[in-house]
């Protein structure tokens, strides 16, 4: 009975933690693209997000000046799904948020082609 308690009581207390992660604000850091020829391009990221629940609005691009609204985003546990729309075309975003960070991948598909991209922002304060 003591053991059912105390993972009752953990599993709560997991809860309230995750809960209480709030990605709200401004993130900068590196957008490492790869087309499917294999050229790369570094450029910079800056998503500009607001947090209610589990859903995630807001806006991400190269700059701060230069910025796509979220269509769809969502915030489960430490993953992080954006979708936003560039140039008629989806771009999804699959990312973790751990130790102030949040990483991951995006990618696109256009005229049968995907580009890949590594992504790796931090809170700017």
């Amino acid at each position: 009975m003591k053991t059912i308690l105390l993972f009752v009581l953990m599993t709560a207390l997991a809860g309230v933690a995750l809960a209480d992660t709030d990605v709200t604000g401004k993130w900068s850091g590196s957008f490492n693209a790869t087309g499917p020829n294999g050229e790369t391009k570094e450029t910079g990221a800056v998503f500009m997000l607001k947090q209610n629940g589990a859903d995630i609005t807001g806006t991400v691009g190269p700059t701060e000046e230069d910025q796509l609204p979220i269509q769809k985003g969502k915030i489960e546990g430490d993953k992080i799904t954006l979708e936003t729309d560039h140039d008629g075309h989806t771009m999804t975003f699959s990312l973790v948020l751990a130790s102030g960070r949040i990483k991951g991948e995006a990618q696109m598909s256009r005229d049968g082609q995907t580009m890949k991209a590594k992504i790796d922002v931090t809170r700017v304060k």
